[in-house]
């Protein structure tokens, strides 16, 4: 049967038609696999593609720039990615720049992004291999998942014994909870702590203020700490020791010249006679020995003054060491 026009015409419109629709799903395709323009490759070592496909896409900063061009496993923890990328792009991708697998959405095929590096370094070359980050995987969360819940569990049911124990008045808690004169007790016992406290920090303020006071030239101690005036006790003393041997002598001779008036020996024998002298004289070296006896009763209790007991006993290691001499 002879076709007529019409139906040749319908059938030129529909070949053309379908190769038209041909042509353009070959041109879709080929540019979302970056078949058509120049490209190069780029590598990525992984330890695991989680489900990447050849023919996935491949994004940098979030724009399509190429697609997976093939897998290769190299051994049982390392998998090659081989990317076709587009030239243009090349410029923009630093040799610090790390891949990573993702999702194209949530239930999206997987897809490599391209993550910038800082910026510092060079571009990448074509047959370069980048870094790579393996992200984890759904499988190890469910695990840290499981793991944490019987954690959470475990915890839980610790937590609910304890909350029992303490219910029940066991341990130091819940003897504090339950038992009110225990209670009591310790906070009488914070309470006198918290005086003793405020004592301890007074007396140490007071110390303190002792110690600063010490240091004051007005006071003994502080005079003592200065040489000049330490100098000028040192050589008052040795004065008093001084004068306390001569005085000693004094009255020594004293007695030696009542004693021979007394005995009729020498130039004042007639004094012996007039007995209101003697008398006189009498009264006058009772006197002269009780005012040594003072003087030697001061002087003995200086040397045993806590601030002067220090420069007698060195004195007297002095008077030592020239007796051996």
């Amino acid at each position: 049967m002879e076709k007529t026009t019409s139906q040749k015409i319908r059938l030129g419109l529909f070949v053309i038609i379908g190769l038209l629709i041909f042509v353009l799903a070959t041109y879709l395709i080929g540019d979302k696999q970056s078949m058509f323009g120049k490209t190069s490759n780029l590598e990525a070592l992984f330890t695991n593609v989680n489900g990447l496909q050849i023919g996935n896409n491949v994004r940098y900063s979030g724009v399509n720039v190429g697609t997976v061009r093939g897998i290769e496993m190299i051994n049982d923890t390392n998998i090659k990615v081989n990317m076709i990328i587009n030239n243009t792009i090349f410029k923009h991708i630093k040799k610090d720049a790390v891949a990573t697998i993702g999702s194209d959405g949530l239930v999206g095929s997987m897809i490599i992004n391209i993550l910038p590096g800082k910026g510092t370094e060079p571009p990448v070359e074509p047959g370069d291999e980048i870094r790579s980050l393996n992200r984890i995987r759904t499988d190890d969360l469910l695990k840290t998942l499981s793991k944490t819940n019987e954690n959470a569990a475990q915890l839980t049911e610790n937590l609910l014994t304890i909350a029992e124990e303490i219910n029940d008045g066991k341990g130091t808690i819940g003897l504090l909870l339950n038992d009110a004169e225990t209670a009591r007790d310790l906070k009488e016992t914070m309470y006198y702590l918290k005086i003793s406290g405020r004592e301890t920090a007074k007396a140490t303020k007071n110390l303190n203020r002792l110690l600063e006071s010490m240091n004051n030239k007005d006071n003994v101690i502080g005079l003592l700490k200065d040489t000049a005036i330490a100098n000028s006790i040192k050589t008052i003393v040795s004065n008093l020791d001084n004068s306390s041997l001569e005085v000693k002598k004094v009255v020594t001779n004293l007695n030696k010249t009542i004693v021979n008036i007394k005995d009729g020996k020498g130039a004042l024998n007639y004094l012996a006679n007039d007995p209101k002298l003697v008398h006189k004289i009498d009264s006058t070296m009772t006197n002269v020995k009780e005012a040594s006896a003072k003087l030697n009763e001061n002087l003995e209790a200086l040397k045993h003054n806590f601030l002067f007991r220090g420069y007698f006993r060195r004195l007297e290691r002095d008077k030592r060491k020239e007796q051996k001499k």
